[in-house]
């Protein structure tokens, strides 16, 4: 049990770091913190903040099974190798926006209470969301995803938004539900402003044909 806040901002770590099962009662703070090898927080606890901005993590980064109580930012970090985030807990908003998936990466199992955000994160490998629950908004607005990128079974509560999404492969979303009440991805609404204006310009050009036609 670590009491105190962690502070990490802008260390090298150049051997294997495991703080495994470690339970952390304040902030923890890694912005710009360099992983050379590897790094496991395999059934952590995070009772308050995690900040890793900008930070670069190492071949193998492992969160599997931790719960994070407080707000979680990785925001333009980058997973140099595997990144595991299997069955993991966020109870507050995850912001991973921006950062680079290098190798495979693993959400599957996991639960995001509050906003997730892989707005214009870039997953160079495979990325698995299966039986994923997002009980808030899940945000994957201009990510891209060059290789498999899996959401089978998993569960969108909130609004999603997959607008500006390039598959280089097909998603898979087989047996994925969303929300009856969540609102249309905001590519949806585009769509169907799109819809609405072509409509009407069809109903303009018969109205305007018939009055021609009238007119001789």
């Amino acid at each position: 049990v670590v009491k105190g806040a962690v502070t990490f901002s802008g260390t090298r770590f150049e051997e294997v770091v495991d703080l495994s099962r470690a339970v952390f009662m304040q902030p923890m703070t890694l912005s710009g913190a360099v992983f050379l090898r590897e790094s496991y927080f395999v059934q952590g606890r995070f009772l308050r903040d995690l900040f890793a901005e900008k930070t670069a993590f190492g071949p193998h980064t492992r969160f599997h099974r931790s719960v994070f109580q407080g707000p979680v930012t990785f925001q333009q970090s980058g997973f140099n190798g595997l990144a595991e985030f299997l069955e993991v807990v966020f109870e507050k908003d995850a912001n991973l926006s921006r950062t680079y998936f290098k190798l495979g990466t693993g959400f599957s199992g996991s639960r995001f209470q509050g906003l997730a955000d892989f707005s214009e994160a870039l997953f160079d490998r495979e990325a698995f969301f299966t039986f994923t629950r997002f009980d808030g908004d899940a945000y994957f607005r201009r990510a891209t995803f060059r290789s498999t990128a899996d959401f089978s079974d998993a569960s969108f509560k909130g609004r999603d938004d997959f607008s500006k999404v390039f598959f280089e492969k097909g998603p898979q979303f087989t047996g994925a539900t969303r929300s009856a009440t969540a609102p249309a991805p905001l590519g949806l609404e585009n769509q169907r402003i799109q819809y609405a204006i072509t409509l009407s310009l069809l109903v303009f050009s018969v109205l305007l044909i018939v009055y021609l036609i009238r007119s001789r």
